[in-house]
């Protein structure tokens, strides 16, 4: 027990009556996603409070990927109905001994594929709104800014080690 309590206070980690744990020092922020600074909202020396908006990326592309995904996901919707109709007349047709296994097998495996390409529409949709509404930097705790190295303009390439953005003290609540 004595060693996680050292290896907290080397960690520069303070226990706060019992309450989760507060980084001491400053963070570096970034977004999640790449792209280029649209405005920033905050100065160096200003209090925020969890949650609240430190700057914005420009949406443009990221709302148009939302577009184009839910555009994605209307088409997939649409085609997993028509498999699924064009499968039940398949069985109505093979219980009626009118048609064989094999175009009933057919219908079946279009059915599976358009359930599956639907399904691959949605989490695609689900991951392009993420993004959109991660071009919005928001503070993770209460602190003050100490700097600001990203303004207006910066570009952001999440994928790389990306530059800070935004560098805010911790302030316990």
């Amino acid at each position: 027990m004595k060693q996680r309590i050292v290896a907290i206070a080397l960690a520069g980690l303070c226990l706060g009556g019992g309450g989760p744990l507060w980084a001491a020092g400053q963070v570096e922020l970034t977004t999640r996603v790449s792209g280029v600074v649209e405005e920033v909202l905050v100065k160096p020396g200003q209090r925020v409070k969890k949650g609240a908006v430190l700057l914005r990326l420009d949406k443009t592309v990221l709302q148009a990927r939302l577009d184009e995904a839910t555009a994605d996901q209307t088409r997939a919707d649409a085609d997993e109905e028509d498999a699924g109709r064009e499968l039940e007349r398949a069985e109505e047709l093979f219980n009626r001994t009118v048609s064989s296994t094999s175009e009933l097998e057919a219908a079946t495996l279009r059915h599976t594929r358009a359930k599956a390409a639907l399904s691959t529409a949605i989490a695609r949709r689900v991951i392009a709104q993420k993004n959109l509404a991660d071009a919005e930097l928001r503070a993770p705790f209460n602190g003050v800014v100490r700097s600001v190295p990203g303004g207006p303009g910066t570009v952001v390439t999440a994928d790389c080690l990306p530059k800070p953005l935004v560098v805010l003290d911790s302030v316990q609540p």
